[in-house]
């Protein structure tokens, strides 16, 4: 099931605690509050055939792709106008270019089938062309785009269990492709597992195996912490790449991660001052 209200009912939380914070969250509790109970009205639908799922599982092929993407132009319109109203309630910048972009949206003037899957395949020169088109920055047409096609892939993503993909050691997600996002660290074994930065999937990957360049060598593989809170730090040397990971035998287990993600953005802050680059 969709757990929206559980992300925003964390991030409330998270401002309560830590007023810093409130500068930053209040566009994503606005997001997540369009989107409680509305995630099965997105437009965006995926057909994925259930046949030669274990020959791209083992070839390294994530089960969807573009041709699997369908479009409800008339749900997706809807979906995306409620989201950027939400925006232009609580943005102090950009509220022109979301206006335009509103408008383009509203009048049928962009394709959308093209744009989410531009998304999709993380091939972004359609975005970039409309973007242009628009004088709207492409970085923020994505991210408006991004919003009903993450919540699609996310619904998509639930009804795939581990069994199906079993036998995965690629640190990119099996199920749509996107870079980890966070990993986590579960069980008394303290088995490591990598989720989705789209799809938010999880899957088990080695404990000390960076899963952007591969690399291995724990002497070029350290992590760091700050505070008691039960998310770190893993830094690749070798890459100079890091991917923030919760301990759930510490704390916060039933916290979807996506919001975990968000309530520690100052952990991204120091990452970027120590030099790394989150991982793409």
């Amino acid at each position: 099931m969709p757990n929206t209200a559980a992300k925003l009912e964390f991030l409330r939380k998270t401002v309560c605690d830590h007023p810093e914070y409130g500068e930053i969250l209040p566009l994503f509790q606005a997001l997540y509050q369009v989107i409680d109970g509305q995630e099965e009205r997105t437009g965006i639908h995926f057909n994925q055939p259930a046949d030669h799922v274990q020959e791209k599982v083992r070839n390294g092929f994530p089960l969807l792709t573009t041709e699997h993407l369908e479009i409800d132009p008339f749900q997706a319109v809807a979906f995306l106008t409620v989201v950027i109203e939400a925006m232009l309630q609580v943005s102090r910048e950009g509220l022109d270019e979301l206006s335009r972009l509103r408008q383009a949206i509203a009048s049928g003037d962009l394709d959308l089938q093209p744009l989410f899957a531009g998304c999709l395949s993380r091939e972004r020169s359609a975005v970039e062309e409309a973007a242009a088109q628009l004088e709207v920055p492409s970085p923020l047409m994505e991210f408006v785009l991004e919003i009903p096609l993450k919540t699609a892939l996310g619904i998509y993503a639930e009804a795939i269990s581990p069994e199906q993909v079993s036998g995965w050691t690629e640190g990119y997600c099996p199920i749509c492709g996107s870079r980890a996002g966070m990993g986590e660290i579960c069980g008394e074994d303290g088995k490591r597992f990598l989720s989705c930065s789209s799809c938010f999937f999880k899957w088990p990957y080695k404990r000390l195996k960076c899963p952007y360049c591969g690399n291995d060598d724990p002497d070029t593989l350290s992590y760091f912490m700050v505070g008691e809170g039960p998310t770190r730090v893993d830094v690749c040397r070798k890459c100079s790449r890091y991917l923030k990971t919760r301990d759930a035998r510490i704390g916060n287990s039933e916290v979807p991660l996506e919001a975990e993600d968000l309530a520690t953005i100052h952990l991204d802050l120091l990452a970027g001052k120590e030099g790394f680059e989150r991982g793409k």
